[in-house]
């Protein structure tokens, strides 16, 4: 295993199964730089989030939202929330289209720097924050079923790859990755603009026969960050509108 495990009990079930997806009061940091050439290896993990499934949950999985610097300013918490840390997301990701061969170092570096060593980087940061304050949380690795696939319409060897090293990143640490399917945000437009048949292909190839909204996997996040999954661990959560069933 990637970290030291030790037993975590059970916690208190709450009578009404609603309960289990609450996140009021708990603090949760949202990590999606794009530009990440230099991650460190030992930053300082800031609460940037405090979300409320009730009041905002597109707080969290809103992946067309991006940042410059893999830390966020830290989000003022009140004295209760002192050093506490619920939750991390890290959904860090660039792509570069082209064949392997015309890929060069450079290409490969900037590629695995932002989309897996910024994934590890800020699942140990959080790892030891927790376990620091003592602070039970939950870490979420967002991959791609690109990890798990070669994509129609997208020649990208090295993001594959990449989103391959995040879910085996996630499984070594025993905590989980979410695996989207193809999603309409910037990164997916600058695809079907090179290749405007790319779209259709896209859509054809799952059963839902569209690309996927960024909100659609609001859901989803606040579901593993949340009690609901207490007794999911170290799982790939594919969510691709049925495109790697068939």
């Amino acid at each position: 295993m990637g970290l030291q495990r030790r037993p975590i009990q059970s916690r208190p079930q709450p009578n009404n199964p609603a309960q289990h997806f609450d996140l009021h009061g708990k603090v949760f940091a949202y990590i999606v730089s794009t530009s990440y050439p230099n991650p460190p290896k030992n930053f300082e993990l800031r609460r940037n989030a405090r979300a409320n499934a009730q009041d905002n949950p597109s707080n969290i999985g809103n992946s067309t939202s991006a940042t410059q610097k893999p830390w966020m300013k830290p989000w003022p918490p009140s004295p209760a929330e002192k050093n506490r840390l619920d939750g991390v997301i890290a959904a860090a990701g660039v792509n570069h289209l082209g064949n392997a061969t015309d890929h060069t170092e450079q290409d490969i570096d900037r590629v695995m720097r932002i989309n897996y060593i910024g994934a590890f980087h800020t699942a140990t940061a959080a790892a030891n924050y927790m376990r620091l304050h003592n602070s039970l949380g939950s870490i979420l690795l967002v991959a791609s079923m690109s990890g798990l696939i070669a994509n129609k319409g997208m020649v990208s060897p090295v993001y594959n790859s990449s989103k391959a090293a995040v879910i085996q990143c996630a499984r070594q640490f025993g905590v989980n990755s979410l695996c989207p399917g193809h999603i309409a945000t910037p990164m997916a437009q600058m695809v079907m603009d090179k290749s405007p048949e790319t779209k259709k292909v896209w859509e054809s190839e799952n059963m839902l026969g569209r690309l996927a909204q960024p909100g659609e996997f609001a859901g989803p996040a606040i579901f593993l960050l949340s009690d609901a999954s207490s007794f999911v661990t170290g799982s790939t959560v594919v969510i691709d509108g049925g495109h790697t069933a068939w």
